[in-house]
């Protein structure tokens, strides 16, 4: 019983990461894009595609945090401790870019409203960089003592490999980015934005095909299990499909599933994470049997029983959210005196 607890919490946090990465990463990748154009009027079109949503969208972080504390302590204790400076700077990017919304419209003065655009800007672009460096480290592995805790530097982040997982991340939100603001805009930026989308997907897939070919090469762990069980290149092959949808259903001007493919995209590319990882939560390098598990780091089988009650009531209920806001506010969008 503890044991398929133990599983069924490590799904439940990679479902919650899932479900942010693909609400917040549209947030990103608009984000990214933000200073493309130079338009004000365009510009504000772009912040109010995102308006209604954006923080119900972070519920999911702030859920999937939760989560992992309340069933992986030791785990959320030592990745904090080792990315502390890199969290720090990551929450403050993410203040930043909520400020950067929210003030932007408050004067018409134009120097206020570029300063606060490159702000929201940049705090977006960190976001992305630094949840990509983090996995990218998480993957390829960091070092942690017998007591797991981190022995390595802030440096030592920093290498090439994480890097390079933070570059394809951003790569991936912006292309996520491009085609929410083609289902929500219309007219001459609508078709301005539509030849953003190209571009993006091209970028994306030079960036996940590199990326790939380094995990073949220089993080082995990753890809033991798909050796193991090759039925798991069923996924890889799902989200390689649904990347290659995305310029077919533009052409046919479905932006609806062009959202959908890129949507079904970054949760398989999360799940082939979750995949390599497990058993894993935080893999030790270079001494692997400092690793953190599912099974060594959980909470008690009571504690995950009794949260596993709680999750059964507040998932549904964050997801209700989450349609209901999606629901009222669909269509394109359109300014008025309320907007930003």
């Amino acid at each position: 019983m503890s044991l398929d607890l133990n599983v069924l919490w490590y799904c439940l946090v990679g479902v919650l990461f899932i479900g942010y990465a693909i609400l917040d990463g549209f947030d990103l990748g608009v984000g990214c894009l933000h200073l493309i154009n130079r338009a004000d009027e365009e510009r504000r079109i772009q912040l109010n595609s995102i308006g209604p949503v954006w923080d119900g969208n972070e519920v999911w972080l702030v859920t999937g945090g939760g989560a992992l504390f309340a069933a992986f302590p030791e785990v959320y204790a030592t990745v904090f401790s080792a990315f502390y400076l890199p969290f720090m700077l990551l929450l403050f990017a993410l203040i930043f870019r909520a400020i950067g919304i929210e003030f932007r419209s408050k004067l018409p003065m134009a120097w206020w409203r570029r300063m606060w655009d490159a702000g929201f800007f940049a705090g977006s672009l960190l976001v992305a960089l630094l949840a990509g460096v983090a996995i990218g480290n998480l993957a390829l592995g960091i070092p942690l003592d017998s007591r797991h805790e981190y022995a390595g530097s802030l440096a030592g982040l920093l290498r090439p490999y994480p890097l390079l997982t933070g570059i394809t991340t951003v790569s991936l939100f912006i292309m996520h980015g491009a085609i929410y603001l083609v289902m929500k805009t219309e007219g001459e930026l609508q078709q301005k934005v539509k030849g953003w989308v190209r571009p993006a997907v091209v970028f994306f897939v030079i960036c996940y095909i590199t990326t790939t070919m380094a995990t073949l090469l220089y993080v082995p762990q990753m890809t033991e299990v798909f050796r193991r069980e090759p039925a798991y290149f069923a996924v890889a092959l799902t989200g390689m499909l649904a990347v290659a949808n995305i310029p077919r259903e533009m052409y046919h001007g479905r932006e609806f599933r062009a959202f959908l493919s890129s949507c079904a995209a970054i949760a398989t590319l999360l799940v082939l994470f979750g995949l390599g990882m497990f058993p894993h939560l935080v893999y030790s390098w270079p001494a692997p049997e400092n690793s953190l598990t599912l099974y060594n780091a959980a909470s008690s089988e009571k504690t995950l029983g009794t949260m596993a009650v709680i999750a059964a009531i507040g998932v549904p209920l964050v997801i209700a959210y989450t349609a209901s806001i999606y629901w009222i506010f669909r269509g394109k969008v359109r300014l008025d005196s309320a907007s930003y």
